[in-house]
């Protein structure tokens, strides 16, 4: 049983990764099923499973950041990185959550499993949450969550990744300014510096942390 209460209004950076590292996002179409399936089950009016209601076409994909009436949290960031994933999320209904994370990994398990034809768990433990309770915290979150892709070497510019935030974020003005409140930085220039500025050093960080252990 999780002790956090995940009350109304509150901010967690919500991460997981894979058995053993196992890529399972490093197909195209998995990390894009999976982030469709956050989008999904983040909506108290659906009725049926995922895979079900893709097979009738009854779901259509639009943009996680984009929030509906109907949501239970609201996504603030997210990259999705061949073996693991990292969230930015503000509670809108409280002690939800772990229903809902819990709703999409089994989801994407079946089928990951099916596809493969595989059997038993995909992810290395239950997932993992860290409260976010500073400005400061939630902005240099979003750093390291949307320059996972440049410190990992996938990708030269954070941008050129496709499955994260940080291309919404950056491409149109309208999410800082209106939708992603919850941000201090509401200029796209500025964000952007406060990102990109950090690139290099975050990528040392990760390198000396690989020799440390090596």
């Amino acid at each position: 049983m999780r002790k956090e209460k995940f009350s109304s209004g509150s901010i967690f950076h919500v991460f997981n990764r894979s058995i053993a590292h196992f890529g399972i996002f490093k197909n195209p179409d998995n990390a894009q099923r999976f982030i469709e399936a956050l989008d999904y089950y983040n909506n108290f009016e659906f009725k049926k499973k995922f895979s079900l209601a893709r097979k009738e076409q009854e779901f259509n994909y639009q943009n996680l950041l984009l929030p509906r009436p109907t949501i239970y949290i609201k996504f603030l960031s997210y990259c999705i990185m061949p073996d693991h994933y990292h969230l930015l999320v503000k509670i809108l209904v409280e002690n939800y959550l772990s229903k809902f994370i819990n709703d999409v990994g089994n989801s994407f398990t079946r089928f990951f499993n099916i596809k493969f034809e595989r059997k038993g768990p995909l992810w290395e433990s239950s997932f993992k949450v860290v409260r976010v309770r500073s400005d400061q915290q939630f902005l240099h979150l979003s750093r390291y969550i949307h320059l996972n892709p440049t410190t990992a070497g996938l990708v030269d510019r954070p941008e050129d990744w496709l499955f994260s935030s940080y291309r919404d974020i950056i491409s149109d003005t309208c999410f800082l300014k209106e939708v992603l409140k919850e941000y201090s930085i509401d200029n796209v220039a500025a964000y952007k510096r406060f990102v990109e500025d950090n690139k290099d050093y975050q990528r040392k960080l990760k390198l000396i942390e690989k020799l440390s252990i090596e």
